[in-house]
C-alpha cells in the first residue's frame, strides 16, 4: 500500500471510527446526569437511563459498520465488519456461570485495529464468492479478520494498562506540575481512539489527578468546538463538548497541529486544577463537560458543597477560563501565527 493509500485508509477509518463513538455515546452524555438526578423522584424514567447505557455497549458494533460505510462497502460486508469489530472490541465476557455479559465499550483501539482487518479482508475477497457471500462473507470475516482482533486483544489491554501506570507516575510530581502534564495527556488521549474513562479507571485516578484529567478534556472539547464551528454547522460544533472531542480524530491524526491552542489551554487549566484543588473520581476523569460530569463531580467532593465559592470556581475553569484561553490562542495561532485554518476542523459526516 503506498503512501497516499495508506493516507486515504486511515482518514477513511478514523473517520468511520468517530462517527461510531459519538452516536454511541451521546445519548448518554446528554442525558445520564441529568436522568441520575432525576431518577429518585420520578422512578420511571429508570429503564430510559438502563437504555442509555446498554447502548453504550454497542459501540464496537457502531464503529465497525460506520467505518463500513465510510469506505463504501455492500451491505453485507458493513455487517460482516460490524460483527467481527464486535468480536475483536472485548465489549462481551463469558462468565463464570456460562452466559455472556456487556462489558463496557471494549477496548477501542482494538476495535478499530479489528475493524481495519476486516475491512482489508472484505475488500481483498470483492465479489470472488458470488452467491455464496451472503454465507462465507459474515463466516469468513468473524473466523478471520475477527478471531485475530480477539487474539490481540491481551496485548491492548495491556498496552492501555502501560500508559495507565505512565499517567499514574505524574500523580507523583508537585500538584501544579502534575496538573498541567495530566491535562496535557488526557487532551491528546481523547483524541485518540484510547479511551480517556479506561485509563482513568485502570489506575484509578482520583483527587487533583482526575480534576486536571477533566479540565484538559475540557480545554480539548471547547477549543475544537470553536475552532471548527466555521467550517461545521453548530449542532457539529456542540458535539465537540457535549459528546466527545474524538469526533475530531481523522483532522488530529492528519494535522496534529490543530490542537495546539487547546494543548496550551489544557495545561494552564491542569495547573489551576493543583492551584484550587479541583478533585474528581476515576469514574468522573474522562468525561469533561459530557453530561456535565466533571463540574457535577468537582461540586460534590468540594468542601462546602454548593456554595458561592465553589461555584464560581466550577463556573470559571470548567467554562469562562476555557473559553477565553481557547478564543485568544486560535486567534494567536489562525490570525497571528497563519499555522491553523477553520477548514483544518471540517467534518464531513455526508
Amino acid at each position: 500500500m503506498e503512501e497516499r493509500e495508506m493516507k486515504e485508509f486511515m482518514s477513511k477509518l478514523l473517520t468511520g471510527m468517530s462517527i461510531g463513538i459519538v452516536v454511541a455515546l451521546i445519548p448518554n452524555a446528554l442525558l445520564g446526569e441529568i436522568l441520575k438526578l432525576l431518577i429518585p423522584h420520578f422512578p420511571f424514567l429508570q429503564p430510559l437511563f438502563d437504555i442509555t447505557v446498554y447502548l453504550m455497549s454497542m459501540l464496537s458494533i457502531l464503529i465497525g459498520i460506520m467505518v463500513g460505510i465510510t469506505f463504501k462497502l455492500t451491505p453485507i460486508q458493513t455487517a460482516s465488519v460490524g460483527l467481527a469489530a464486535m468480536v475483536g472490541s472485548g465489549a462481551v465476557m463469558k462468565t463464570a456461570d456460562g452466559l455472556f455479559a456487556l462489558n463496557g465499550i471494549g477496548v477501542v483501539l482494538n476495535t478499530g485495529i479489528t475493524a481495519a482487518l476486516a475491512v482489508l479482508f472484505v475488500t481483498m475477497i470483492g465479489d470472488k464468492l458470488k452467491a455464496y457471500a451472503i454465507l462465507l462473507i459474515p463466516t469468513l470475516t468473524i473466523m478471520i479478520p475477527g478471531m485475530v482482533g480477539y487474539l490481540i486483544l491481551p496485548f491492548m489491554k495491556k498496552s492501555t494498562g502501560l500508559l495507565g501506570e505512565g499517567i499514574a507516575y505524574l500523580t507523583t510530581l508537585q500538584p501544579v506540575v502534575m496538573g498541567a502534564v495530566i491535562a496535557v495527556a488526557f487532551c491528546l488521549i481523547i483524541l485518540s481512539p484510547i479511551s480517556t474513562v479506561g485509563v482513568a479507571t485502570v489506575i484509578m485516578l482520583s483527587g487533583v489527578g482526575s480534576g486536571a484529567a477533566n479540565l484538559g478534556i475540557v480545554a480539548t472539547g471547547v477549543g475544537l468546538a470553536i475552532a471548527s464551528y466555521k467550517a461545521n454547522n453548530l449542532g457539529t460544533a456542540l458535539a465537540h463538548v457535549l459528546g466527545s472531542p474524538k469526533i475530531q480524530m481523522r483532522n488530529f491524526f492528519m494535522k496534529p497541529k490543530i490542537v495546539f491552542p487547546m494543548v496550551i489551554s489544557a495545561a494552564i487549566l491542569g495547573g489551576l486544577a493543583g492551584v484550587l484543588n479541583i478533585q474528581g473520581t476515576p469514574m468522573s476523569a474522562g468525561f469533561g463537560l459530557s453530561g456535565l460530569v466533571g463540574p457535577l463531580n468537582y461540586i460534590n467532593l468540594a468542601e462546602g458543597g454548593w456554595n458561592l465559592k465553589n461555584i464560581t470556581i466550577m463556573l470559571s475553569t470548567f467554562l469562562i477560563l476555557p473559553i477565553a484561553l481557547n478564543v485568544g490562542l486560535i486567534y494567536l495561532f489562525s490570525r497571528k501565527l497563519k499555522m491553523i485554518k477553520a477548514q483544518d476542523y471540517k467534518l464531513d459526516f455526508e
